[in-house]
C-alpha cells in the first residue's frame, strides 16, 4: 500500500454505513412512523401492532444468528448483499399487505433479511481494524441507524401527507426500493476480509505484520461450518456478554416501536410533530455509535456499555413520567445521543473475544440474546399498554429493564486476549 493512500478499509466501512442506514433505517426504524398509519389503515389494535413487530425481530433473531455464521463461513459480500435484496422485495410486499397474517409474513422476512445484513456489517469492523480502532471503526457503521432513522422521520410523514389513506403503502414502497438500490452499491464494493485485497488491517500497516489478534485465526480458514459454530459456542465469556446484550433488546424496542403511536394516540400530537421529534433522535444518533464506540476503546467494554444502559434507561423514564413537550425532548436527546452505544460496544466486544474472522459468528451468537429480548418487548409493550390503557407502565418497565442491564455489565468480564 503507497504512503497517503486511503486504506481500502475505510471504502468497506463506508458500505458498511450504507448497510445499516437500509436494513436498520429503513427496514426497521421507519415502522415506528408507519405505524399510527398502519393501525387505522388496517385497523389492528397494539397487541397486533406489537405482534408485527414480533415477527420482524422472530426473523432478525433467525437470520442474525445463521447469518453471522455464513458470513465468517462464506464471505460477507454475498451475505449481506442476499438478505438486503431479500428485505427491498419485503418490505415493498408489506404495502401490498390487507390482512394481519399477510402483513406479519412480510414482517417475519423483512426481519429475515435485517438480520442477516446486519449483524455481518457490523462485524466489518473487527474484519478490517485492529483492536484499538475497532470500537471507533463500528461506531461508524452504526451511524447508519441514526442517518436511516433521520431520512425516514423526514421522508415518511409527507409521504404519509401526500397519499392520504394509502401513504403507509407508499412508503414501504419506496423505503423497500432504495434498499434495493443500496444493496447493488455494497456489492459493488464492499470486501469480507483485508486478504481480499491482500492488505493488512487498518493500524497494523506501518508495523508490516499481520494484527496478533488475527494470525490463529486465518489457519483455521478451511475449517468447516460446524467447527465455526463449536469455536464460538464453547467461549463461556461469550455467552454472558450475549446475556448483558439481551437486556438492550428488550427495553430499548418498547420505546421505539410505540414513541409515535404514545405521541399521536395517547397525548395527542400530530403526526407531523412525532415524525419530526423521531427526525431528531435520528439526527442525534448519527454520530453516537462512533463516540460510546471511542468511550468503550478508552473505557473498557464494560464501563462503556454500563454508562450507556444508565442513559438510556434515563431516556425512557422520563418519558414515561413528563408528559410535556420538554420531557419528550429531553427523552429524545438523551436516546438519541445513546440509542446504538450497546450494539457498537456489543460488536467490538464479540471482535475483542472471538477474533476478526470469527466476529460475524461470535456477534451472531450474541444477538441469539439480544434478538430474544427484541422479539418479546413488542409484545410486551403492547399488552401493557392494552390493560394498563397507556403507553406510561411500558416506558417504566423499559427503564428498570435498562437498569438491570447496567448493572450486569459491570460484571462483563475482559477478554484475557486483550
Amino acid at each position: 500500500m503507497k504512503e497517503g493512500k486511503m486504506h481500502y478499509g475505510w471504502v468497506v466501512i463506508f458500505m458498511g454505513l450504507l448497510t445499516t442506514i437500509a436494513a436498520h433505517g429503513f427496514g426497521r426504524m421507519s415502522y415506528t412512523i408507519i405505524l399510527p398509519a398502519m393501525k387505522d389503515g388496517l385497523g389492528f389494535n397494539y397487541t397486533q401492532l406489537g405482534l408485527l413487530g414480533t415477527g420482524n425481530f422472530i426473523g432478525y433473531l433467525t437470520m442474525a444468528i445463521i447469518g453471522g455464521f455464513l458470513a465468517a463461513h462464506f464471505g460477507t459480500r454475498i451475505i449481506i448483499t442476499a438478505a438486503l435484496v431479500l428485505m427491498g422485495i419485503t418490505m415493498i410486499l408489506t404495502g401490498l399487505a390487507e390482512s394481519f397474517g399477510f402483513a406479519f409474513a412480510m414482517r417475519l422476512l423483512t426481519g429475515l433479511g435485517n438480520g442477516a445484513s446486519y449483524v455481518p456489517a457490523m462485524a466489518l469492523g473487527s474484519a478490517w481494524f485492529t483492536t484499538k480502532k475497532r470500537g471507533f471503526a463500528t461506531g461508524i457503521v452504526s451511524a447508519g441507524i441514526g442517518i436511516g432513522t433521520l431520512i425516514s422521520g423526514l421522508v415518511v410523514p409527507p409521504i404519509l401527507s401526500a397519499f392520504g389513506a394509502n401513504g403507509w403503502r407508499f412508503s414501504w414502497y419506496i423505503l423497500g426500493g432504495a434498499v434495493l438500490l443500496i444493496s447493488g452499491i455494497v456489492y459493488q464494493f464492499v470486501r469480507s476480509n483485508p486478504q481480499e485485497k491482500r492488505l493488512q488491517q487498518v493500524g497494523s500497516e506501518k508495523s508490516g505484520a499481520v494484527h496478533s489478534d488475527s494470525s490463529a485465526t486465518e489457519k483455521a480458514n478451511a475449517s468447516k461450518l460446524t467447527g465455526t459454530i463449536k469455536s464460538v459456542v464453547k467461549m463461556g465469556a461469550v455467552w454472558y456478554l450475549g446475556v448483558v446484550y439481551f437486556f438492550y433488546g428488550l427495553s430499548y424496542i418498547i420505546y421505539m416501536v410505540f414513541f409515535a403511536a404514545y405521541l399521536v394516540k395517547e397525548i395527542g400530537l400530530s403526526q407531523e410533530w412525532a415524525g419530526g421529534l423521531w427526525a431528531l433522535v435520528g439526527g442525534l444518533s448519527i454520530f453516537c455509535g462512533v463516540i460510546w464506540g471511542k468511550i468503550s476503546d478508552v473505557l473498557g467494554r464494560s464501563r462503556g456499555a454500563a454508562l450507556a444502559y444508565l442513559v438510556l434507561g434515563l431516556s425512557y423514564i422520563l418519558y414515561a413520567l413528563i408528559k410535556v413537550d420538554f420531557g419528550f425532548y429531553l427523552s429524545a436527546i438523551l436516546f438519541g445521543l445513546t440509542a446504538w452505544s450497546i450494539p457498537t460496544i456489543m460488536a467490538a466486544a464479540a471482535g475483542d473475544f472471538v477474533g476478526p474472522r470469527l466476529a460475524p459468528a461470535g456477534l451472531g451468537f450474541i444477538t441469539l440474546f439480544f434478538g430474544i429480548g427484541q422479539a418479546l418487548g413488542p409484545a410486551l409493550g403492547g399488552y401493557l399498554a392494552d390493560v394498563s390503557g397507556s403507553f406510561t407502565l411500558p416506558f417504566l418497565v423499559a427503564g428498570l429493564i435498562s437498569l438491570v442491564g447496567m448493572i450486569s455489565s459491570f460484571y462483563l468480564k475482559k477478554p484475557a486476549t486483550e
